[in-house]
């Protein structure tokens, strides 16, 4: 048997999603205005047919998504040491939220959902969230993609509208994109099933 090594990639990694666990689940409304960059999880805790399964309690700790917010510069490798001033975790959970509230089918509202997140050292972040996502397959990252995009901006038009958008249309950004040839309801059948055969 090899000795334990804490300081091995997948302990460390191991050790950055249990702190990220062992936090508070809250609503958007409760979280307080802090500084950094790091890491989140957000929850589905409502009667959305779609999405109930998520909200059993052997499955509270299975995210509907996980993601990420670096520091300014820090997709570029550059200004990742100031981490004290940045405000990007919590601007990206604010960014979500309006995202969530501006669904229009009322499928599921944002008080319905449940946030945690931690505050990392700007080089653990990418290890965090992807020990997160291998954790819980969350059905936002894996299978309704779309969720996490920002607006394009002019001009930028590219592909075609997200599953994310396609399933919970609303963000007004969205609509600029051509319709995919499947429907909501498609995608939700979709989603019914991934979540039937992973949380048995």
């Amino acid at each position: 048997m090899s000795a334990y090594n804490p300081l091995d990639m997948e302990n460390l990694a191991v050790s950055i999603a249990n702190k990220l666990l062992a936090t508070p689940a809250v609503r958007h409304s409760e979280i307080p205005d802090f500084k950094g960059a790091g890491i989140y999880a957000i929850y589905y805790r409502g009667d959305c047919p779609t999405y109930k399964p998520l909200s059993e309690p052997e499955n509270r700790d299975i995210a509907v998504y996980v993601g990420k917010a670096v520091p300014k510069g820090g997709r570029k490798g550059v200004e990742v040491a100031k981490t004290t001033s940045t405000t990007a975790l919590r601007s990206r959970l604010k960014e979500h939220a309006k995202s969530i509230g501006q669904v229009e089918t009322r499928d599921f509202r944002l008080d319905e959902f449940r946030f945690r997140y931690l505050v990392v050292e700007p080089i653990w972040i990418p290890l965090g969230e992807s020990v997160m996502i291998q954790r819980s397959h969350p059905v936002w990252n894996v299978l309704v993609d779309g969720f996490g995009n920002h607006d394009p901006g002019a001009g930028r038009i590219n592909g075609m509208r997200t599953r994310w958008d396609t399933l919970h249309p609303g963000r007004p950004w969205a609509q600029k994109f051509p319709q995919r040839q499947e429907t909501g309801a498609e995608i939700a059948d979709d989603v019914i099933e991934y979540l039937r055969s992973r949380l048995r």
